[in-house]
């Protein structure tokens, strides 16, 4: 079928669900809390999920871990893969405070989960940097292939 007889069916299919869609006040979305509820009320409210939250929040958990191990091993501090973090964070949840949150949190964790096991450069250190650095790698091709670049 082409692209100008399919036209007319989808066009009655697209206004039902326009109408089916719940109106919602501008600047919310559908699922915000109502004003007077608790969760409006505090500093930051929940962080909305993304499809691909779950592998985000593994990539910055990662990013901490790659951070400190390659900084332990290297001898000099290697800036750019904490700032690789940061960019990543405001570039994907940069207007979403509780997001912003959850991704550090998650950057942090990796982070401080590595410098309580190792506090010298080992051979252990150097595979584990290695392995994470390769999954980090698989999760962004990943994420690229299903969720777009």
């Amino acid at each position: 079928m082409t692209r100008a007889l399919l036209l007319p069916f989808l066009a009655p299919a697209l206004l039902c669900l326009i109408a089916a869609a719940p109106v919602v006040p501008s600047g919310k979305r559908p699922g915000d809390a109502p004003s007077s509820s608790p969760a409006a009320t505090s500093s930051v409210a929940p962080a909305p999920s993304v499809p691909y939250d779950r592998q985000l929040t593994k990539l910055s958990e990662i990013l901490g871990t790659v951070t400190y191990l390659r900084n332990l091993c290297a001898g000099k501090p290697e800036p750019q893969w904490r700032a690789a973090a940061e960019k990543l964070i405001a570039l994907d949840a940069g207007n979403e405070p509780a997001r912003q949150q959850a991704l550090t949190a998650a950057y942090n964790r990796g982070y401080r989960a590595f410098a309580a096991i190792h506090a010298s450069c080992t051979s252990q250190a150097r595979l584990a940097e290695s392995q994470y650095r390769a999954e980090g790698a698989t999760l962004v091709r990943e994420m690229t292939a299903r969720f777009g670049n």
